[in-house]
């Protein structure tokens, strides 16, 4: 059960992390919004309410603070500053990190007591407290808590006051030594009438080696459907330790956008979502692969029946594409419940830039587009360390100072960009800076230095081949290892994170401008149409989207032209390249006509000659890994009705690379 408790937890940690980052940071830009106050007070109140019941001392009692800084701020005591935004801001960053580590390691990190210590340190001078006092402020009577407590059981009061109940809120604090008092906390708990919720938090953090199972070390917040008279008769021996008001003319909050789970409101109350186990899903995709292999044999079957009968050829070949069909919009269905919006990954940046900016001394402007683009969750989460590095690069490297982006005349604020948008069933992504560009000279250097290529090789190179160099393993034009960058992981590590789920990158710059990193990535695993070729006894798959046309044309129709061939199809003069040449294969003897496929290259028709092409399949193309990991000019890989694995390729990333020295 703990399990569960702690799955939960981690996964609903996120999201109120993810809450309060965003409402935190859109309250440095309009301090006065009373709905993000509200929104992030209730989203750090709830995180500590799920921390209280693991042992998480630490996290637990900076978010006490962190909510009584909040309640400040919310009842008009604290204005609402860059500074006090930033202490907060520090709160949530070590939520978030500390979340990472129970993830990966099961508990806090080493030094979380300590970063703990400090930042309630932090959040106590703010409040005007020398010596941050948990059990006096349990005890404060002010607005904060019952604002919270409503808030956090809000549909349960909304029903209660529906029901016409006056209802009272109560908080007990019992002492130490009460059961030497003869006090039974949990008994008059349990005395409350028409309970209708109740939180219970520790007083102090526990601690195992000085445990007293003599001492109370528990607070209560309960709210009930009673009048405050009958609540007050119940604690009328213990009146120093409680707080009881009533709760009744008390505005219902309102209930935060986008938050918590759906759920129908008509009247029935039936939930509208439900959380599914991704392995679940996964192996739902996995027979959808098994599916498309199995009716591409059904297909062949056809074939071979129609040879011997005919009418049962026919019959099998119907209800093969019927059975067709089906697959498809399994096959989507399915997809479609792996996609999420890429706001997932996306909303943890602005936190992070505005605290790198900070570390750098820098001012940098960042904004994000196309947040609800959707990919495949695996995509998703796998995109945040490669953007990071990213990231932190154009902010690093890319991005002047304010004195040097003044001597450019530039604005004292850089300008840093991540976009997202669509691009067929590919989704693009890009980071674009406004800083000073790469310096192509620096990098030759470089890589004469670290010997990336020969010195000859490096000198030769275009400007678009030395802007490459910037993906060599290692390569970094860092000059001096920093938290931020230059410590040894590169672009390389970038490259090689994005060819992993079947994308590519690539960077553009220009000198005095700015920078731009392109991530191609697809937006899931999709059922793809192919038409198989041959060059030899070699089997390629090339995706029929990609081919205009198929042709034959007698061998004499070819003419040599420079370096090259080409031919000439209904009066147009099209550029011919041979597969094998663009694989690195083996030529074969032309006899009787050449085969080709039309493909389209930028703007250009050209002419692909093949061994031979035969049927079409519908394939479940997928990304790439093992030996072929990281292979150009290849989409990916399918399994045939027969067994056999076909590779997709790339055509125009072949003919790019091969062709036009890309």
């Amino acid at each position: 059960m703990m399990d569960e408790l702690l799955e939960q937890f981690l996964i609903e940690g996120r999201e109120l992390v993810q809450q309060a980052s965003d409402d935190l940071l859109a309250l440095e830009s309009q301090p006065s919004d009373p709905g993000r106050i509200d929104s992030a007070f209730r989203a750090v109140h709830t995180l500590k309410g799920s921390v209280a019941l693991f042992d998480l001392a630490p996290m637990g009692k900076m978010l006490h603070c962190a909510e009584d800084m909040l309640g400040a701020v919310r009842a008009g005591h604290l204005p609402v500053t860059h500074v006090i935004i930033g202490t907060l801001l520090d709160c949530v960053t070590a939520s978030d990190s500390w979340i990472e580590s129970i993830e990966r390691t099961g508990h806090l990190p080493a030094d979380a007591a300590a970063r703990s210590r400090s930042l309630q340190a932090a959040m106590a001078s703010y409040l005007g407290e020398a010596d941050y006092d948990n059990e006096a402020r349990m005890s404060d009577a002010a607005p904060a808590w019952l604002s919270a407590l409503i808030d956090c059981h809000h549909e349960a009061v909304t029903a209660a006051r529906s029901a016409g109940d006056e209802i009272t809120a109560l908080r007990y604090v019992p002492s130490k030594d009460c059961f030497f008092l003869g006090d039974d906390p949990v008994a008059l708990i349990r005395s409350i009438p028409a309970l209708i919720a109740l939180d219970i938090a520790e007083q102090e953090d526990w601690v195992i080696e000085q445990f007293n199972p003599f001492a109370c070390n528990l607070y209560f917040e309960a709210l009930c459907a009673m009048p405050i008279d009958k609540v007050r008769g119940i604690f009328r021996f213990v009146p120093d330790q409680t707080v009881i008001v009533n709760a009744g003319s008390k505005a219902v909050p309102a209930e935060p956008a986008g938050g918590g789970m759906s759920s129908d409101r008509t009247g029935d109350g039936a939930m509208r979502t439900l959380r599914v186990d991704a392995g679940r899903i996964d192996s739902l995709v996995d027979i959808v692969g098994e599916l498309v292999v199995a009716k591409n044999g059904l297909a062949h079957l056809a074939q071979q029946a129609a040879a011997t009968d005919a009418k049962l050829g026919r019959a099998l070949a119907a209800n093969q594409a019927k059975i067709d069909g089906l697959v498809g919009e399994m096959h989507r269905a399915i997809m479609s419940m792996r996609r999420v919006p890429l706001a997932r990954t996306f909303q943890r940046f602005p936190r992070l830039m505005r605290e790198i900016a900070g570390r750098l001394g820098k001012e940098i402007s960042f904004k994000l587009v196309g947040e609800d683009v959707e990919a495949d969750k695996s995509i998703i989460d796998s995109l945040f360390e490669p953007l990071l590095h990213i990231l932190r690069n154009a902010a690093d490297h890319g991005i002047e100072d304010v004195t040097g982006r003044r001597a450019a005349g530039k604005p004292p604020s850089g300008r840093i960009t991540l976009e997202a948008m669509r691009g067929g069933d590919q989704i693009v992504i890009e980071v674009a800076d406004d800083g000073a560009g790469i310096d192509l000279d620096k990098i030759r250097a470089l890589a004469k230095t670290r010997s990336v290529k020969s010195e000859s090789a490096i000198d030769a190179l275009d400007d678009a081949a030395a802007l490459e160099l910037v993906f060599a393993p290692g390569f970094s034009t860092a000059s001096a290892v920093t938290d931020m960058s230059g410590r040894g992981v590169g672009m390389d590590a970038v490259r090689t994170a994005i060819e992993s789920m079947g994308g590519r990158v690539a960077v553009t710059s220009s000198r005095g401008v700015g920078s731009t990193v392109r991530m191609t990535l697809p937006q899931a695993l999709v059922i793809n149409t192919v038409i198989t070729v041959y060059i030899g006894n070699e089997r390629f798959g090339v995706p029929i989207d990609s081919v205009t046309e198929t042709v034959r044309i007698a061998v004499d129709r070819i003419v040599p032209i420079r370096d090259g061939e080409a031919f000439v199809l209904r009066d147009r003069t099209i550029p011919l390249l041979r597969l094998s040449d663009l694989l690195g294969l083996a030529r074969v003897e032309r006899s009787g006509d050449v085969k080709l496929l039309i493909v389209i290259s930028g703007e250009q028709r050209i002419g692909v000659e093949v061994g031979g092409f035969a049927e079409r399949f519908d394939v479940l193309l997928r990304p790439l890994e093992g030996l072929l990991l990281g292979m150009r000019g290849v989409l990916g890989t399918a399994v045939l009705g027969d067994g056999h694995v076909l590779v997709v390729l790339n055509m125009a990333e072949l003919i790019d690379e091969r062709a036009f020295g890309g």
